[in-house]
C-alpha cells in the first residue's frame, strides 16, 4: 500500500467509543487553544526545542481527541533542521609566525564558507564600491584584489550617525560577497572602535548560507598586532584617518595570512503533525483535501531569527503567526468529524515554516499520500486579526479555474471583503504545494505591525472574527471534498503580491527559488511562472541558478543580492545548470 494510509482501509470501528465533539466553533474553544500555543511556557514555539516537541504532542492529542487517525501512530512526520553552527576543530589563523586562537582572536562568520587560503593581505577600508550618482565612494578603485585576503573595517563611515548616508552599504555579507565577486580569495573583517566598541566576536547563531570563500571575524587586537608588523598603524587610526577625511583608504600590507574555516552544522529534531480522517464516499475515498498551518515560530528572537526586533530577547508569541492558523486547523477538523465529508481528509501542522518552508518542503517530498490525489491544500497563516473592514485575503485563486465562483458563492453568507490574489507561489507552506502541481488556497487577515515582534499575542486576537474565518474555511474545505468532479489545476502567475517573510525587490524573475537550499553551488528552481521573466527567456523548474551577470549565485541570499543591483526593463544574462549542461539564458526583466 505505497503512500496510502492505512487508516483508508481499516473500519473506524472505535469511532462509537470516541469523544464526541460538538461541531460549532466557539470563541471559548478558540481563546484555549490560544491560551496554550501562544503562552509563556511554551516560549515563542522555536524549532528544535523542548518546547516544540511539548507543542508537537500537544497538537497530536487534540487530533485525536477529536476523533482523527494519526500517522504513524504518534501524529508525527519527524526531519532533522540546522539551527545554529558551531566552530569545527580545523579553524585557524596565522601571519609572520603569529598563531592566533579560534574563539579568543577570531571566528568565522556564519556565512562562511569552509576551507583553508594563503594569501597576501590587501587593506580596503569599508569595502565599498558604490558608485552611485551622488555617492562615488570605491575602495576598490586603485587595486586588483584577485587571489588576495581583503581586510575590511565593517560598518560605515559616520556608523554612530543615524543620517549617515552610508549605512544601507554596511552589512557584513554584502562586503564579503562584493569582495569575492572581486576575486578575493578570503574576507577578514574587523570593527573599529567606532562601529563597536565592545569589539565582541560574532555569535553563530542561526544557519546562514555560505558563500564561496572562507570569512573571518578578527578580533581588533589581533589586527593591530597584523597592522602593526606591516607598519599600517592600528585599526583604530585607520578609522580616524577615514573619519576625518570621509574618502577612502586602501593599500598593500605586503604580508600574507594564512586562514582556515571550518564551521559544523548543529542538527535538531523536529516534526509536522499529521491526521487523516477517512472520506465517507467509497468512490471519491481515494482522493484527498488538505487543511494546513504552520506551527513553529522565533521563540527569543534576537540575531539569526527574523525579529522585527533582533536587540529584544523576549518571548515572541506569535499568537496570530501562526498559533491562529494552527488553532483553525484544529477546530476545522472537529467541525469536519461530525460532517463526514466525501474525500478523505488530512490536517497538517508544518514545523520549521519560518526557517523557509522546511516542513511543508519535507511533507510534500515525503507525503504519506499521493499528492496527485489532492483535490486541493488550504493553507491558513495568520487568521486571527479580521479587522473591521472584515477583509481576508485569499491567495492562490488562479491555481484552479473553480475556486473565485466557488468562494464568492461561500462568502455570500459570511459577506467578507475578499482581496483575491491569483498566484499560487507565496511565502507560507501552500507554495510548497503549489510546486507540486496541487491546487492551492492562502487565507490570510493580513499583515500588522505586531508581526514578528513579541507584541503578537493574544490581546490582538480578534476571537469572534476568528470563528467567523474558521467557518468560513470548514465550509469552503467541506465543499472541495463534496464535490463530485476533480477540480483542475492551473499554472497561476503573480498580480497582486502580499508580501510577508519575502522580500519585496525592485525585479523578480517570477519564480520560485528552493530557499532550504544551504549550500553554496547554485540556486535550485521549484517553479517558473509562465508568462514571467525566467519562463519567457527559457529558465525551467529543475534548473540551477549559478549566475546572474556573470556574478556567482551560490544560493538564495546571493540572488536576492544580485537581483537587488538590478533595474525593471533591462535585458541581463542568467546562466544556469542543466543537468550536466551549462546555459545563459537572455532575460528581459
Amino acid at each position: 500500500m505505497n503512500k496510502v494510509f492505512l487508516f483508508l482501509w481499516i473500519p473506524l470501528l472505535i469511532s462509537a467509543c470516541a469523544p464526541r465533539f460538538e461541531k460549532e466553533i466557539t470563541p471559548e474553544e478558540v481563546e484555549n487553544h490560544l491560551a496554550v500555543l501562544a503562552s509563556d511556557d511554551l516560549k515563542g514555539r522555536y524549532p528544535g526545542t523542548e518546547e516544540d516537541e511539548t507543542l508537537t504532542r500537544y497538537i497530536s492529542r487534540e487530533l485525536k481527541r477529536a476523533g482523527l487517525i494519526l500517522h504513524e501512530k504518534e501524529g508525527l512526520q519527524r526531519f532533522d533542521i540546522v539551527t545554529d553552527l558551531s566552530e569545527g576543530p580545523d579553524n585557524s589563523l596565522s601571519f609572520s609566525g603569529i598563531m592566533l586562537d579560534p574563539g579568543t582572536d577570531f571566528r568565522p562568520f556564519p556565512f562562511s564558507a569552509d576551507g583553508s587560503v594563503t594569501g597576501e593581505v590587501i587593506f580596503a577600508g569599508y569595502g565599498f564600491r558604490i558608485d552611485e550618482d551622488t555617492l562615488q565612494w570605491n575602495d576598490y578603485a586603485s587595486v586588483d584584489v584577485t587571489g588576495k585576503v581583503v581586510m575590511l573595517l565593517r560598518g560605515a563611515p559616520g556608523s554612530r550617525e543615524a543620517t549617515s548616508p552610508y549605512m544601507n552599504y554596511a552589512e557584513d555579507r554584502g562586503k564579503a560577497l562584493l569582495a569575492s565577486d572581486l576575486g578575493a580569495a578570503g574576507v577578514v573583517l574587523v570593527s573599529g572602535p567606532d562601529d563597536d566598541p565592545e569589539d565582541a566576536l560574532v555569535e553563530l547563531r542561526g544557519k546562514q548560507h555560505p558563500l564561496r570563500v572562507p570569512v573571518i571575524h578578527m578580533r581588533r587586537s589581533a589586527a593591530d598586532r597584523f597592522l602593526m608588523a606591516a607598519g599600517a598603524g592600528s585599526v583604530a587610526q585607520l578609522e580616524s584617518g577615514i573619519e576625518a577625511a570621509r574618502q577612502p583608504l586602501t593599500f598593500t600590507t605586503g604580508t600574507e595570512i594564512s586562514m582556515k574555516t571550518d564551521l559544523e552544522p548543529v542538527r535538531v529534531g523536529t516534526a509536522n503533525v499529521i491526521a487523516g480522517l477517512r472520506g465517507a464516499d467509497p468512490l471519491l475515498r481515494p482522493e484527498y483535501v488538505l487543511v494546513g498551518a504552520h506551527h513553529d515560530h522565533l521563540g527569543m528572537g534576537g540575531p539569526g531569527t527574523s525579529s522585527r526586533r533582533p536587540d529584544t530577547l523576549a518571548v515572541h508569541y506569535g499568537a496570530d503567526d501562526n498559533a491562529s492558523g494552527v488553532t483553525g486547523v484544529l477546530e476545522i477538523s472537529e467541525y469536519l468529524v461530525a460532517e463526514s465529508p466525501s474525500r478523505s481528509m488530512l490536517f497538517i501542522t508544518f514545523g520549521a515554516e519560518e526557517m523557509g518552508l522546511v516542513g511543508s518542503k519535507y511533507f510534500t517530498e515525503h507525503s504519506p499520500v499521493d499528492l496527485s490525489a489532492v483535490q486541493a491544500m488550504i493553507n491558513l497563516d495568520m487568521v486571527g486579526r479580521l479587522n473591521a473592514e472584515r477583509q481576508l485575503q485569499i491567495g492562490g485563486i488562479g491555481t484552479s479555474p473553480a475556486f473565485r465562483a466557488l468562494l464568492d458563492s461561500l462568502n455570500r453568507e459570511y459577506d467578507f471583503n475578499l482581496k483575491y490574489a491569483s498566484e499560487g507561489y507565496g511565502p507560507s507552506d501552500h507554495a510548497s504545494f503549489y510546486a507540486m502541481d496541487v491546487p492551492v488556497i492562502f487565507i490570510s487577515t493580513g499583515a500588522h505591525t505586531d508581526y514578528h515582534t513579541p507584541a503578537d499575542n493574544l490581546s490582538g486576537i480578534n476571537l469572534e472574527g476568528s470563528v467567523e474565518v474558521y467557518r468560513f474555511v470548514a465550509s469552503l474545505a467541506e465543499t472541495l471534498a463534496n464535490l463530485k468532479e476533480r477540480i483542475a489545476f492551473t499554472e497561476a502567475g503573480p498580480k497582486v503580491r502580499i508580501e510577508r517573510h519575502g522580500r519585496a525587490g525592485k525585479v523578480t524573475l517570477g519564480l520560485m527559488p528552493d530557499v532550504t537550499y544551504d549550500g553554496n553551488r547554485g540556486l535550485p528552481v521549484m517553479f517558473v511562472t509562465e508568462g514571467r521573466p525566467a519562463a519567457i527567456g527559457g529558465i525551467l523548474k529543475g534548473d540551477t541558478i549559478t549566475a546572474i551577470e556573470g556574478k556567482s549565485v551560490g544560493n538564495v541570499y546571493d540572488y536576492m543580492s544580485r537581483l537587488d543591483q538590478l533595474e525593471e526593463g533591462r535585458v541581463i544574462i542568467v546562466t544556469v545548470k542543466r543537468g550536466e549542461d551549462q546555459m545563459d539564458f537572455y532575460i528581459r526583466l
